[in-house]
């Protein structure tokens, strides 16, 4: 086998690793194909023979090829949301513990899309901080390195970063668990399309706003809202639970269309108001955090 063989077989064992950095980075697989691409070139183009550690140079190149993609796309203002695609193998728990295959596909589906609308609210730094750190153990003197601050700096913005993602300081705990439970009556009726369960966790006059045409479109009356059971159908399934600024949240991705959060206001024991947003600017600049299981 020549260098150039051992090279390329050694990469190509380190490619599902480096696509699921990449790729929990940018919240796109193509985009995290064309890093992990960009990484091969720059490690054809070094000596490798100054490398000592090639998964972690490699994880290092990665994140920084990831991390001037994220400012390039903050500086433009044009941050796309997840897509509703496949996430790559080999993706790690939460809580940075290695899981076998059919655990990490089960993780995949039930919390992958909220976690990544989550991670696009993060500012790039922090992003990369948490992403390397929490997910993949990456320790905070490399992180330093590719984030250009101190290791004690790189680790208050993974802080900050696991502060937003995991929801410390949300509104008091029995709060949401009552906003919870009404949601997820709601949810449970709209997979099942029943209209009389979704009228009666509905106020009378329980409004729906949503920013999916160029003019807001507002629906009012539980009977009215309620009729569209087909609809919410589709958005529940799979649709998983977020804070948005205080409120229960919903995010749902359906084929076709854009990444959707909806959000409900709930009062004495009702959803007195919903609203549906689409737009990825406001997304962003909303205060999500995810809900445990």
């Amino acid at each position: 086998m020549t260098d150039d063989q051992w090279l390329a077989r050694r990469f190509e064992n380190d490619r599902p690793r480096l696509e699921a950095v990449a790729f929990r980075m940018l919240g796109s697989s193509g985009e995290a194909e064309d890093a992990v691409q960009e990484a091969w070139f720059r490690l054809a183009a070094s000596d490798t023979d100054r490398i000592e550690n090639l998964s972690g140079w490699l994880t290092t190149v990665v994140g920084r090829v990831c991390l001037d993609q994220l400012r390039r796309r903050k500086s433009r203002a044009e941050q796309p949301m997840p897509e509703a695609g496949p996430e790559p193998a080999a993706l790690p728990s939460l809580a940075g513990a290695p899981v076998d295959p059919e655990s990490e596909a089960v993780m995949a589906d039930s919390v992958g899309l909220a976690l990544l609308v989550v991670l696009e609210t993060l500012e790039p730094a922090e992003r990369l901080a948490f992403v390397l750190h929490d997910m993949f153990g990456v320790p905070f003197d490399e992180i330093a390195q590719i984030v250009d601050r101190t290791p004690t700096a790189a680790r208050k913005l993974a802080s900050r970063a696991r502060a937003r993602v995991r929801g410390t300081g949300e509104p008091e705990r029995r709060d949401v668990a009552r906003q919870r439970a009404v949601v997820e009556a709601f949810m449970s009726a709209a997979r099942e399309g029943d209209f009389d369960a979704l009228v009666s966790v509905l106020d009378p006059d329980v409004t729906l706003k949503t920013d999916a045409a160029e003019v807001g479109t507002i629906l009012r009356g539980a009977a009215t809202i309620a009729g569209g059971a087909m609809t919410f159908a589709a958005m529940a399934t799979g649709a998983q639970l977020v804070l948005v600024d205080g409120r229960i949240g919903a995010v749902s991705s359906i084929p076709g269309l854009p990444t959707r959060v909806l959000v409900f206001t709930v009062e004495d024991g009702r959803i007195t108001a919903m609203e549906g947003i689409t737009d990825a600017a406001r997304i962003r600049g909303a205060n999500l955090t995810l809900l445990d299981d």
